[in-house]
């Protein structure tokens, strides 16, 4: 049969990610990052993000490893468009990685904000405490509270013989009853914002929420100024954020391996 002499010439095509590394190559728009070199570059003008992403910085050289007063970027607000990477490369740059959630909303903004260990640490060993019997067997619900379609893509593309998810003991479900982690994507509209609340709160205890995508995060470009959905963490609690527009399904899996307490947390993004 064809699809046996297929399989036998092609090999496992599944990932081995966690256990080994499996990077998109040197091309891939994991998220954008602000340059750690450059001082004495002229100051990056207003109106180079659509989304308000970056903003004028006063962060010390030492902890944002920029120059005083450089920009900062918020990746929450980032939908990788590379407009500020096209029109400013010595001030930005694409980063490769697709393990870009954080475990707080300030995690996602580089150069990294002053945020003490000692909150990071409380927040991680919360987190564990409340996932500890999550590990072995997770089960995802997932709620699109106004997306425009990119992120559920990626999303599917989990459930695929690339990344198969199952191998991992993580399983999607279609009732709230049975969930472990809430997976939402969109930014949060408001006639979702009711069956989101809902969804959460049938979920059983342990719970964990996770905010996909740049529009969960902050609204992403449908956000206007202080008007329209700020994200769906407004109506939900969330633990753990991943940014891009959309983030790819490594990034995806990154998150929710993060959740559930099967990936150390890093320190912010590089």
């Amino acid at each position: 049969m064809p699809w046996v002499t297929r399989g036998l010439r092609n090999g496992v095509l599944t990932t081995r990610y966690p256990k080994r590394p499996d990077g998109y190559g040197a091309n891939w728009r994991g998220a954008v990052s602000v340059r750690p070199d450059g001082a004495g570059r002229p100051p990056v003008t207003d109106g180079l993000c659509p989304t308000g992403a970056i903003r004028p910085g006063a962060t010390p050289h030492g902890l944002a490893g920029g120059p005083v007063g450089g920009p900062v970027l918020d990746r929450g607000k980032c939908i990788l468009c590379g407009r500020c990477v096209a029109e400013r490369p010595d001030v930005f740059s694409f980063d490769s990685s697709a393990e870009v959630a954080a475990l707080t909303r300030p995690g996602l903004v580089v150069p990294p904000t002053e945020e003490s260990e000692a909150a990071l640490a409380t927040v991680r060993a919360e987190l564990s405490r409340r996932v500890a019997a999550l590990r072995k067997s997770v089960h995802v619900r997932h709620v699109d509270a106004g997306s425009d379609g990119s992120e559920e893509w990626e999303v599917a593309a989990l459930l695929g013989p690339v990344y198969d998810v199952h191998r991992l003991g993580v399983f999607f479900t279609a009732s709230p009853r049975h969930a472990d982690l809430l997976l939402v994507t969109g930014a949060g509209c408001t006639g979702m914002a009711g069956p989101l609340l809902t969804t959460y709160e049938a979920m059983p205890d342990p719970r964990v929420v996770m905010a996909v995508g740049t529009d969960a995060i902050s609204g992403g470009i449908v956000r206007s100024g202080d008007t329209g959905p700020g994200g769906v963490g407004e109506i939900v609690p969330v633990d753990v954020w991943v940014p891009g527009s959309p983030p790819s399904p490594f990034s995806v899996l990154h998150g929710i391996l993060l959740a559930v307490g099967l990936l150390p947390a890093k320190r912010g993004p590089a």
